[in-house]
């Protein structure tokens, strides 16, 4: 394995360990949301109100498609860096 390929072999494994921490970070969700359901009450009469914020919260498949694509993409570039050694035929 040469230099080039180390740097892409380590640039690959921190934005893939950057993705799971964020997903960590966000709640461990399952599935990515845009909104949140939100319970409000009011207190002078009791009631609750409940309301959809516009909320985005990281979850598992989106972790999993930038891993994966970052896994790819880390391959081919290590596969087109590799060294070309002739054989001795």
């Amino acid at each position: 394995m040469n230099k080039k390929q180390k740097s892409v072999l380590i640039i690959s494994l921190i934005i893939i360990a950057a993705s799971f921490i964020i997903w960590l970070a966000f709640g461990s969700e399952i599935f990515t949301k845009t909104q949140v359901l939100v319970e409000t009450k009011d207190e002078l009469f009791g009631w609750t109100e409940k309301k959809w914020e516009n909320k985005f919260i990281w979850g598992l498949d989106l972790t999993l498609v930038v891993s994966g694509t970052v896994f790819l993409t880390g391959s081919l570039l290590m596969f087109l860096m590799r060294n070309k050694k002739k054989s001795a035929d």
